[in-house]
């Protein structure tokens, strides 16, 4: 067929490169094996960036869930890629990013263009057009990018953060979805066979370390770059990713001590970075180890089919609700506590920041179960990757031209609104 790449014959479904030899194509798209105890890891990981954005106390460190997502990406990704490789041979590149649409483009549009119309209303076109633009880098996944362009100190007090400032985290996973999967088609492609993972964990431990060390040097050089930059960050997703090519040595490690001990000093590493780091601590750097290796110990230990009490205490429904809507919840959170804020300009209350956070946990909840949730789970779509595709080509595009729109217009003065 045209547009086909294959290992041998340069033929196969359209959107697929085969990876390793003859095995038949799946009859449906891989899906990676559902983990409680990972859902858990999300809910802590939202939990405690709201809990540092809306109260800053007790987690001083609670900017760490951002990478703890990371890691979770990482893994989770890299594990559906290799799930559709060894099942069937072919990885649907253009599946893959039809599946990264629908999961995350619905509701951060949604988000983006309310807070857009928010900032307008309620701080006027001079903050709003300045927001629009960080709408515009939103869209494309570069706000990462654009703050640090704008030289955005993410701890700083100085300037009012933009309401969309959160957005960069997203930014890094996209960027890190753009690569990954075609460097996996490579090295799965040359390796062949049974090796690839041992090629996959060598490159993977090659790039954690560059990045690593990266890491530790820009943020000594210039520690706004370092926070927002994908070179700094990609170790912490190049991490997870290493964790789901070792999955099944992991696996085999049986001893009764081994999951136990993985877990507890994971979740230790995190609840420690959770409360001794702080704003002023020179972030990401060296800092970042610890709880970016307590969450990979902690992914670590669910690989292991021993149940630990750490894994069925992130299996409990509340954490199981939690870390469902984390996405939504972590979208939702940062807007409502920085436009009243800005509003009135003073700190908030505790009164004020924890009716906030109900509002985005009702938020979330909404935007799951009416934009996420079923956009996500949807079989048409599901069935029609060209359309999943275009869906997000017309999604990046509304949010592009609603922002600049609003400020071709100046729209957002009081006269307009009142």
């Amino acid at each position: 067929m045209v547009g086909t790449v294959t290992a041998e014959s340069l033929a196969g479904p359209v959107g697929t490169v085969a990876t390793s030899g003859s095995h038949r194509a799946p009859a449906h798209p891989a899906r990676t094996q559902f983990r409680p105890d990972i859902e858990g890891m999300r809910a802590i990981a939202v939990v405690l960036v709201i809990l540092f954005h809306g109260y800053h106390q007790p987690f001083t460190g609670g900017f760490i869930g951002v990478d703890i997502f990371f890691v979770i990406s990482g893994f989770l990704i890299t594990s559906l890629l290799l799930r559709e490789n060894d099942r069937g041979g072919r990885i649907s590149i253009a599946g893959f990013y039809a599946r990264r649409v629908r999961r995350i483009l619905p509701a951060s549009t949604v988000v983006v263009l309310v807070t857009l119309v928010a900032t307008y209303h309620w701080l006027g076109f001079i903050n709003g057009n300045a927001v629009a633009e960080d709408a515009k880098w939103t869209a494309i996944f570069s706000a990462n990018v654009h703050f640090a362009l704008l030289g955005t100190d993410y701890f700083g007090a100085q300037m009012p953060p933009s309401p969309l400032q959160h957005m960069w985290s997203l930014g890094v996973e996209e960027q890190f979805y753009f690569v990954w999967p075609a460097v996996f088609l490579v090295l799965v492609f040359i390796a062949r066979g049974a090796q690839h993972r041992r090629v996959l964990a060598g490159v993977l431990s090659v790039i954690i370390v560059a990045s690593l060390s990266w890491s530790v040097l820009q943020t000594a050089i210039n520690q706004t770059w370092a926070y927002f930059s994908p070179l700094t960050r990609a170790w912490e997703l190049a991490l997870g990713a290493l964790v789901a090519v070792l999955a099944p040595s992991i696996a085999r490690l049986k001893h009764l001590w081994v999951p136990t001990v993985l877990a507890v000093g994971g979740l230790c590493a995190i609840a420690v970075a959770a409360f001794v780091l702080t704003p002023d601590t020179r972030y990401p750097g060296s800092a970042v180890i610890l709880p970016v290796t307590g969450s990979a110990a902690l992914i670590a230990a669910g690989c292991i089919a021993r149940p630990t009490w750490v894994g069925r205490a992130l299996s409990v429904r509340p954490m199981q609700w939690i870390g469902a809507r984390s996405y939504s919840l972590y979208l939702w959170h940062w807007p409502l506590l920085i436009i009243p804020a800005r509003y009135l300009n003073k700190d908030l209350s505790l009164l004020q920041a924890t009716g906030l956070v109900a509002l985005a946990v009702l938020a979330s909840a909404l935007t799951f179960r009416l934009v996420e949730d079923p956009i996500r789970r949807s079989k048409f779509l599901s069935a029609r990757t060209g359309l999943s595709l275009a869906m997000g080509a017309l999604l990046m595009a509304v949010t592009i031209l609603a922002a600049q729109w609003l400020i071709a217009s100046n729209y957002g003065s009081w006269e307009v609104f009142t």
